[in-house]
């Protein structure tokens, strides 16, 4: 584990190598006879795929932090060793500007690093983004799929309501003949009770 943070922070210092490096090189960065264009160009592809190697390893967040406290760094040694070695860097009448340039030389790689963390992050939020919409699909899938068994549930209850109600409705229709029939039989059974009451009572 210790091993794979240590290899995650060689990364970081190999962009600051390269950054460095960048003050050795010729100021006319465009002057395709000297190939210093190519060389720039080469320089910043290395940059790039150092900034991609942060961003996977160190995230956006804190990567971003390292990548920008490395071109800081840089800036500041680099400024530092302009000012002690200018007949090297040829920065005896024109220092100010020499420091500006070489600034803007480490800001520009720094650039490029950031860029590629950024490609990165953008094809990470990507990814997530496709897996949320799968997920959505998923749940909308389910939710229609509840609602479908909802509605069969409900349906088959209204079904079961309405037998309920009409098994009880015939029941007490039922029941109501059955009174009525009981009332009639018991009427005509008091009726008869009374004529035969009267005839004994006329003997």
């Amino acid at each position: 584990m210790e091993l794979k943070k240590i290899f995650n922070y060689l990364t970081p210092l190999l962009l600051g190598i390269l950054i460095f490096s960048s003050n050795f090189l010729n100021t006319g960065i465009f002057n395709f006879g000297d190939n210093n264009f190519a060389v720039w160009f080469i320089l910043s592809i290395f940059c790039f795929v150092c900034g991609w190697l942060i961003g996977k390893t160190l995230n956006w967040h804190f990567g971003g932090k390292v990548v920008f406290a490395v071109v800081i760094s840089v800036i500041f040694i680099s400024v530092l060793m302009i000012s002690f070695f200018r007949e090297y860097f040829s920065a005896n009448e024109l220092l100010t500007e020499n420091l500006i340039l070489y600034s803007l030389r480490s800001i520009m790689l720094g650039a490029m690093a950031f860029f590629g963390m950024s490609v990165v992050e953008v094809f990470s939020l990507q990814r997530e983004l496709n897996a949320n919409k799968e997920k959505i699909i998923f749940y909308e899938q389910k939710l229609t799929d509840a609602n479908k068994e909802a509605e069969l549930e409900l349906r088959e209850a209204k079904l079961k309501a309405d037998r309920i109600l009409l098994d009880a409705q015939t029941v007490a229709k039922n029941m109501i003949l059955k009174k009525e029939r009981i009332e009639k039989e018991l009427k005509e059974y008091i009726q008869a009770e009374r004529e035969l009451i009267k005839k004994y009572e006329n003997i």
